[in-house]
């Protein structure tokens, strides 16, 4: 699941929306929706995520959240580390290779110390 999947999600059931009157409104599949719920489909187009953002009709705070997270939510993320030290492009291979088999508590810190430098 991806961060923008998981809010649309919580946003749908918070209104007692199904997948299937949201993506008749929005003029996408059921499938589609599901897939890009469950992080099973790349980042949303900009239109859509606009679609999505009046479909709540959210404003503000909320639809500049949902915003990010649309921008954050790849679920195949390509790094380019050139021009990095040797250190950085190994993090990223080590990375890509054993993320599966993180627990949800490593993942957690190292998601602070990356989020510490933003």
């Amino acid at each position: 699941m991806t961060p923008f999947g998981e809010r649309v999600r919580e946003l749908r059931k918070e209104r007692g929306i199904s997948q299937k009157q949201m993506a008749k409104k929005l003029a996408i599949s059921p499938a589609y929706l599901s897939a890009l719920e469950h992080g099973h489909r790349g980042r949303p187009s900009w239109p859509l995520i606009q679609q999505i953002i009046s479909f709540f009709n959210i404003i503000w705070d909320e639809a500049e959240e949902l915003e990010n997270l649309a921008r954050i939510s790849h679920p195949k993320v390509s790094v380019d580390t050139s021009g990095l030290s040797v250190e950085a492009t190994e993090l990223v291979n080590l990375l890509s290779r054993n993320i599966r088999d993180l627990d949800q508590e490593k993942i957690e810190e190292m998601l602070e110390i990356v989020k510490s430098k933003e």
